[in-house]
């Protein structure tokens, strides 16, 4: 192999490098947009107060827990959905939750790449589920369906489970868009 040949090869290898890096450097994050998560409590009718106050609360700090936990694990960017877009776009209870092509126009609005709608589905007082739709924007089809039980107290619990859906909604993410930087094109 002569000096030449040499040199060339060298010059392709950082070429390639270079190229790797820049994508990685580069690429633009990923942008989701999370709705209010809902509360399905079955159990108000059990109770002598038929609202829950400890747990339309818990409902309420799910969505800000999921959007933290996202940016925490990756490269997302949280595209932020106002209360009169959301309203607007929900006909009702589970509206959102099972309608896809709706959320996912919602999503779009936005600019978001995913939306993610969520539902605290409270079956007994001794556990609920954090049950979540994951929805690609461009195909409004849902992608994944999530649900983690959680047990316990809800203080101590309620973050490290809302940490665990986001761990699978993440993981679902990165295997939608493996091979390919443009989640748009999945």
């Amino acid at each position: 192999m002569n000096t030449l040949d040499a040199y060339f090869k060298i010059f392709l290898r950082i070429a390639l490098l270079s190229q790797l890096f820049n994508a990685c450097v580069y690429a633009a994050p990923i942008s989701i947009a999370i709705v209010d998560f809902e509360l399905n409590d079955l159990t108000y009718k059990l109770a002598p107060n038929a609202v829950n106050p400890e747990e339309m609360a818990r409902t309420a700090s799910l969505k800000p827990l999921l959007e933290k936990a996202m940016v925490e694990l990756g490269d997302y960017r949280i595209a932020a959905i106002d209360a009169k877009s959301e309203a607007l776009a929900n006909a009702g209870f589970g509206y959102l939750f099972d309608h896809p092509d709706i959320a996912a126009g919602l999503g779009r609005k936005v600019g978001a790449d995913w939306i993610i709608t969520g539902r605290n589905h409270k079956a007994s007082f001794l556990f609920v589920y954090f049950k979540a739709h994951l929805i690609n924007t461009r195909t409004q089809r849902w992608v994944a369906d999530y649900s983690v039980e959680i047990k316990g107290q809800q203080h101590k619990i309620t973050p490290k489970g809302v940490r665990r859906l986001a761990r699978q909604i993440d993981q679902t993410i990165r295997q939608q868009t493996a091979g390919n930087s443009d989640p748009k094109h999945q």
